[in-house]
């Protein structure tokens, strides 16, 4: 009886975690399935979806995907399924509503596999809306090497939905941290810059959703900020010589949180309060870098009386 020759496992695993997706899941399937480079394993973990998002996912009839469905649990605990389920050497995540150009994957391998002291690979994002067209810029970032005092500082990354892992990292590091509320992607890059290697792809390869004008932001923000501070303490606590640079590194998240309630919050005069607390809390920690962007003073107090503005309903006289 001849041998049955064991399965050859794919180079790259994606994982997607996927809840109630249905709007946008197509396209992210259809960004991931037409890439360049076709030697991968879609693995999509399906957390709980309570609409159409499993039915649109099986409509794909590709050999490369694999569907898991659990309860609801949230993307950390997902995307930790998904590199359990992983037989590939390299691991990359996008979430059910990002897209990625079709040589994400082929440029991101070329240049993990031309540096075997790399173990992580990024390239550029920018932002798109709910219809998918880019509505910013993100960071240019050329920074590889040992970034962790960088990515303390600012997440350059941009989104989860941006590196190249080898899986044998990530295993390493055990995987996503569930206890982290918000902030999760960030969390891992720094786990990971803690003991490896990063470089780049200097191109715009990945595209990270926002939708702007949700009422629900405010509290989302506020759930934000715990993340953020919980990140920023685990990581200081396991480095005693940055401590002293300690307001600088909180500093970038509350401008991060600043300009995330510009950008997605409704204008309302509580967002109007929550965008000038958190102003104020950034120019507190680092008033020097406000200094050197004296413009974006200016700019920011105008949103922000916009903001507050916005209850006003003028009778007609």
């Amino acid at each position: 009886m001849p041998e049955i020759s064991p399965k050859i496992p794919p180079r790259i695993s994606v994982v997607i975690p996927a809840y109630n997706a249905e709007k946008t899941i197509k396209f992210t399937l259809e960004s991931v399935l037409s890439q360049t480079y076709s030697d991968f394993e879609l693995i999509i973990i399906n957390d709980g979806s309570q609409d159409a998002t499993l039915s649109i996912i099986n409509q794909f009839k590709d050999r490369r995907v694999r569907v898991f469905s659990h309860e609801n649990s949230g993307p950390q605990k997902s995307r930790n399924r998904g590199i359990n389920q992983a037989t590939g050497e390299y691991i990359s995540f996008i979430d059910a509503d990002d897209l990625w150009t079709p040589d994400k994957l082929e440029q991101q391998l070329k240049r993990i596999e031309a540096n075997p002291e790399v173990s992580v690979v990024y390239s550029w994002s920018d932002e798109i809306n709910e219809h998918g067209m880019v509505t910013r810029s993100g960071q240019r970032s050329t920074l590889e090497g040992k970034v962790f005092e960088a990515l303390l500082k600012n997440n350059f990354l941009g989104s989860g939905s941006n590196p190249l892992i080898r899986k044998q990292a990530l295993s390493a590091v055990g995987g996503f941290d569930p206890s982290i509320l918000a902030g999760q992607d960030w969390d891992m890059w720094l786990t990971l810059a803690s003991d490896y290697t990063f470089a780049v792809v200097p191109q715009v390869q990945v595209f990270y959703r926002k939708s702007a004008g949700s009422k629900s932001w405010s509290s989302n923000l506020s759930r934000q900020e715990q993340g953020l501070r919980q990140v920023m303490a685990k990581h200081l606590s396991r480095r005693s010589d940055l401590l002293p640079s300690r307001r600088a590194y909180l500093a970038f998240c509350y401008r991060y949180l600043l300009f995330e309630c510009f950008g997605k919050c409704a204008p309302s005069f509580s967002n109007g309060m929550l965008s000038l607390r958190f102003f104020g809390v950034a120019v507190y920690l680092e008033p020097g870098w406000w200094m050197q962007r004296s413009h974006l003073i200016g700019i920011v107090l105008a949103k922000t009386i916009r903001y507050l503005l916005a209850f006003v309903r003028f009778a007609p006289g």
